[in-house]
């Protein structure tokens, strides 16, 4: 697998967007991974590989963390960018923004109630379009965490990430993620809350491919045993909040606190996407212990995304 360590050796994607984890191959997974270390390491060698180049964020929803580490991201590697926070195809035709936009920018990075929307902008735009969340896919998080579980042990072949609640977009991405990179992966949610059907039949072929296990369980116990890095995300996401009663009193027993932590090993790492609702999913004990990397994979957001972005334009 070529290494890309230095502006003048970065491997370009074969695909021309980033609609869903899957669209990078396992070779330009593994390069994205040592670009981001590269650009984490030395960032002053990237400081104008995007000079000349503009790129619309396009978010349907707010945000802290996506939108300032992709805008630090662009403004770091050299380039400007442009933040347009509305609904996407209501003003005018979606097919319409798409192609005013890539008449004007050079990429564009969607942040999307619907994964029927980012792949729909991908159809009528000409310049690369990367999502940056939907409701079934976050790509751009995945590549974070894979970054930071791979900074705190240094290799992820053989390293068990467990999930605890929802199966939700996050937990989608993980899982393509994580078990194509050689990892065990196991899910725990409450019965009527699995994930998506067709997502999990793609992650069972990955899993065999690799060699890898996938476990859909209802027993958080269960998928927490051997785990070597933690992860769980609020209950209700954003669309949700009609469900919060009920979504609280389905996944009360799934909250990451002390004695449920304890569960994994014991150089356990604690992973949240954010924002968290603590003393929800997660009591605040755990996000504030030693072993909370929380604000590292934050942080390498950041990194991730310049890789990306490196890779892609």
């Amino acid at each position: 697998m070529p290494v890309a360590s230095g502006p003048d050796r970065i491997v370009k994607t074969k695909g021309s967007d980033l609609l869903r984890d899957l669209d990078l191959t396992d070779a330009e997974l593994g390069c994205l991974l040592d670009l981001a270390a590269a650009v984490k390491r030395s960032p002053e060698d990237y400081t104008r590989a995007l000079a000349g180049k503009s790129i619309a964020l396009l978010f349907e929803k707010p945000s802290l963390r996506t939108r300032l580490t992709f805008e630090l991201a662009i403004k770091q590697l050299g380039g400007d960018s442009i933040f347009v926070e509305a609904p996407i195809g209501v003003r005018e035709p979606l097919k319409d923004v798409a192609r005013n936009l890539d008449r004007w920018v050079n990429g564009i990075v969607a942040r999307v109630f619907s994964q029927a929307t980012i792949d729909a902008l991908a159809e009528w735009s000409s310049v690369p379009v990367i999502n940056a969340l939907s409701d079934l896919f976050h790509p751009c998080q995945a590549l974070a965490d894979m970054q930071t579980v791979r900074e705190r042990f240094g290799e992820l072949r053989g390293l068990k990430l467990a999930f605890i609640g929802d199966g939700n977009n996050v937990a989608h991405s993980l899982m393509l993620s994580s078990l194509r990179l050689g990892m065990d992966f196991a899910l725990g949610c409450p019965a009527g809350y699995s994930p998506n059907p067709d997502i999990v039949a793609q992650a069972e072929r990955l899993a065999g491919a690799v060699g890898a296990s996938l476990a859909i369980v209802h027993e958080p116990a269960e998928a927490l045993r051997g785990a070597h890095a933690v992860y769980t995300d609020v209950w209700a996401s954003m669309g949700q909040e009609q469900e919060a009663a009920i979504r609280r009193r389905a996944f009360h027993p799934y909250q990451v606190n002390d004695s449920l932590f304890a569960l994994a090993r014991p150089d356990a790492i604690f992973m949240h996407c954010l924002p968290a609702k603590r003393g929800e999913e997660v009591a605040d004990s755990v996000m504030e212990c030693g072993r909370s990397a929380v604000f590292d994979q934050a942080e390498n957001r950041l990194h991730a995304q310049k890789a990306l972005l490196l890779m892609m334009l």
